[in-house]
């Protein structure tokens, strides 16, 4: 559905983008993740032709953009970071609008307009100015704008900024929706990293222009060598016996501290059932547990070395 080859952006002297390559299978769900100054809005803004690569190519639907820019906007919905929105028309009025710029017209675009005020599920509010929403439903009406033309590739710049828990999460299940029971490929950028955890099977991590990580979430921890934390406390060992497991295979690191021990484990090697096992091997009285699977968000930190918020 999507390809970047070799993609190269640059102001003067300084490179947003470098030598980006990347692929987007058709119905896939995809996160674009990077910390502020990565490249990210730079490449979605290529993507959706407001910005001309200054080398390389992007193609959507098998189609290069700077040869078929016409053909690529036609099969693609743009939800922008802020707000496109006409603030003193209804909602049914600014999709209406934007509608019939994509040449809908008549009961078409009647119909049309009717269908995404169901998926959005703002029917009801139709006849309201936007300017009486809150910021969750404008997000909504946003997202409305770019469905107007039925993509078939769905691009999200931010698209829960500034939202309340509830819209934030009819947004997160709309994109869900979209992507599993029509079949639409989406790509996904948040600050959230549990969005993308959440929505998306396949990232790619952007930092000073570059792709640096590309793969699931799996296929990331594998990468870096990632580890899950066990935590135990226990009764009744000794701390020199604890740090023994250290040489078993599969068992990174442990520290020990007031009866209390966090093993880093390698998932690839060791279950948390094996390690328990272990333990219970040195006589230890467990009093407690906690096994915690390490996220997307730990990922980042150690790929990138900067939270996604920097």
């Amino acid at each position: 559905m999507l390809e970047l080859k070799n993609v190269t952006k640059k102001y003067g002297d300084y490179t947003a983008v470098n030598n980006l390559s990347l692929r987007v299978e058709d119905g896939e769900l995809f996160g674009l993740l990077g910390p502020n100054g990565a490249g990210k809005s730079t490449t979605v803004s290529m993507i959706s032709t407001i910005l001309a690569p200054t080398s390389g190519d992007i193609e959507v639907n098998n189609k290069s953009i700077s040869k078929y820019p016409i053909e690529a906007k036609k099969v693609m919905g743009i939800v922008p970071q802020d707000l496109a929105l006409f603030e003193t028309l209804s909602a049914k009025d600014n999709l209406k609008f934007f509608g019939s710029l994509y040449g809908l017209s008549g009961k078409v675009l009647k119909d049309r307009v009717d269908e995404v005020l169901e998926i959005i599920e703002l029917k009801d509010k139709k006849d309201q100015d936007v300017c009486e929403f809150s910021g969750g439903m404008k997000r909504r009406v946003n997202i409305g704008v770019a469905l107007m033309n039925n993509p078939k590739l769905l691009i999200l710049d931010e698209p829960t900024v500034g939202i309340d828990p509830q819209s934030r999460n009819h947004i997160l299940e709309t994109v869900k929706r979209l992507n599993e029971e029509r079949g639409m490929t989406v790509i996904y950028t948040s600050h959230y990293m549990e969005e993308v955890e959440y929505l998306c099977k396949r990232v790619a991590v952007v930092d000073f222009g570059e792709c640096i990580a590309l793969g699931t979430k799996e296929e990331l921890k594998k990468s870096i060598n990632a580890c899950d934390v066990l935590s135990v406390s226990y009764s009744d060992a000794k701390e020199e016996d604890l740090k023994k497991l250290e040489s078993i295979n599969g068992i990174e690191k442990i520290t020990v501290e007031d009866n209390k021990a966090k093993i880093l484990v390698s998932p690839e090697k060791k279950t948390v059932i094996q390690i328990i096992q272990e333990l219970s091997k040195l006589g230890l009285k467990l009093t407690g547990f906690k096994y915690e699977e390490v996220n997307l968000e730990s990922i980042f930190l150690q790929i990138t070395g900067k939270s996604l918020r920097e």
